[in-house]
């Protein structure tokens, strides 16, 4: 099977330039405000100007895949060079492809724009290659003969455009606003997003959670019960006692956690793998005595059914176990407040997949335009990735939960001091280089602490009033001050700030 694709990368940065690429603040001025050109005005003309594009992308691929064929990468300059000589297409009209097919979907009157989703991908590639082929390479055109196909032998063949430069997304807005404020509680290590994104922050903070009680435990476990390293290093997630000692610890935990337990793994593919070894051992016929199991799969329909399901046990007192994958959907966007999450376990350190060409390419050019060193990076995003997982536990002032950390590399300090601050302030050094059998003593005390009624006037004390607001706002004299001059502003925190009636 061939098709085309244009996948969007891990990174929720590039996902911001994906979501707004074709947005008035990231096209170049010629695109809009030049009317689109004549020789694909006419829409007979547009299509055969679309079906000589088609023919020449099919063309790459069957190349790519045939038996002098293998992995290609270019420069959008260089593609772009060998489309127009074999097509003898232009350049500019390249530019328009987008706008002008959705202009002529929107005269046709096309209700069902999915049927139409391929045409539109390739009429978004045609635009940005042309659109950024000049200047330094910030894109790259990546080849594979078999791009997504998990099936040996098969032949898959993809094209993939991929952003190498996350500063093309938010430089418009520099250029815009005066003064920007960039928050989240996962930008830890905030040093690598000024190189990253490409400014000079006027002030970087990362703020610790304001809390009246010790709603969070976060738990280091190195070893199991047999006292061997658990870790999901390429060359330890295979040991039959790694496996053994993961799936223990998850059928310990869940025997002692009450409700909803998330469980992220670093890949869809360890996981399986994973999961049939647990279930040739019995470990999961033990897990199911605990809790109902729900797994997160690639279909997004079977995942929303799971979440459904995986809720209903809960609220029924049944309790669940959710088995999912870090950057997948559950990971991104799913809260599991209240008794939906009593505690996430993060199974391993979520590194991308290195031999990813597009991964190595971003890599090169992050290490050659931007002085960032390739380990720093994937230090970066494996930590931020770790916290946006177990992130999910805690969603308000008065919530509570475990977050376990199932690898021994933690217990170095290179990798959790890039946690954010919020989660480190609860990280003690007896929670660290823990067994299985010590690390349930800590999960019961804390279980048995956070069961009590919640302390009202304590919770109180933490939050502000309205007038409290009002008094700790600076009063602007000049609308420079207001702005800082021009400049940005980055904050981490779980919770910047809660207001009480």
């Amino acid at each position: 099977m061939i098709y085309f694709s244009i996948p969007r990368s891990q990174s929720y940065i590039i996902n911001i330039f994906v979501f707004h690429i074709f947005h008035q603040a990231v096209l170049e001025p010629d695109i809009l405000q030049e009317a689109i050109p004549g020789n694909i005005r006419r829409a007979e003309h547009f299509v055969t100007f679309m079906k000589k594009l088609v023919e020449h992308l099919k063309s790459r691929l069957r190349t790519v895949a045939g038996p002098n064929g293998g992995v290609l990468s270019e420069t959008p300059l260089a593609f772009l060079h060998r489309l127009i000589n074999n097509t003898s297409l232009e350049s500019k009209p390249l530019k328009f492809a987008y706008s002008r097919l959705n202009s002529l979907l929107r005269t046709l009157n096309v209700s069902n724009l999915d049927e139409f989703s391929s045409l539109t991908d390739v009429a978004d590639f045609s635009t940005l290659l042309a659109t950024y082929s000049t200047g330094v390479a910030r894109f790259a055109v990546i080849l594979e003969p078999n791009g997504s196909s998990t099936v040996p032998g098969a032949t898959d063949p993809v094209i993939q455009l991929a952003c190498l430069d996350a500063s093309l997304a938010i430089a418009p807005l520099f250029k815009r606003f005066g003064s920007i404020v960039i928050t989240s509680g996962t930008l830890s290590p905030m040093d690598l997003y000024p190189k990253l994104l490409q400014f000079q922050p006027r002030i970087s903070e990362s703020f610790q959670m304001s809390t009246f009680r010790p709603c969070i435990m976060p738990l280091v476990i190195a070893r199991g019960s047999d006292q061997l390293a658990v870790s999901t290093r390429f060359e330890d997630r295979g040991d039959i006692g790694v496996v053994r000692n993961y799936g223990s610890m998850l059928v310990e935990l869940c025997s002692v956690i009450p409700d909803g337990v998330v469980a992220f793994f670093t890949s869809y593919s360890y996981m399986e793998s994973i999961i049939c070894e647990w279930d040739a051992m019995g470990l999961l016929r033990q897990l199911t005595k605990h809790k109902l199991v729900f797994i997160e799969t690639k279909d997004v329909v079977e995942t929303t059914l799971a979440l459904d399901n995986f809720r209903r046990a809960c609220d029924s007192g049944r309790g669940a176990v959710f088995l999912s994958v870090a950057r997948g959907k559950v990971s991104e966007g799913i809260n599991f407040d209240r008794h939906y999450g009593k505690a996430v376990i993060l199974f391993g350190v979520p590194f991308q997949y290195t031999l990813s060409h597009v991964l190595r390419a971003r890599l090169e050019y992050l290490q050659t335009h931007y002085q960032i060193r390739e380990q720093d990076f994937l230090n970066f995003d494996a930590l931020r990735q770790a916290a946006q997982c177990v992130g999910r536990v805690i969603r308000s002032k008065t919530d509570y939960g475990l977050m376990i950390f199932a690898d021994s590399r933690y217990n170095r300090y290179d990798k959790r001091s890039k946690l954010p601050k919020w989660i480190l302030q609860f990280l003690n050094d007896s929670y660290l280089n823990l067994s299985i059998d010590t690390a349930i003593s800590h999960v019961k005390f804390f279980l048995k602490h956070m069961s009590q009624p919640v302390d009202q006037a304590a919770l109180q004390s933490i939050l502000l009033t309205v007038e409290e607001v009002k008094l700790m706002a600076p009063k602007a004299t000049t609308e420079a001050e207001v702005a800082g001059e021009g400049g940005a502003m980055i904050t981490e925190a779980s919770a910047l700030l809660s207001i009480r009636a």
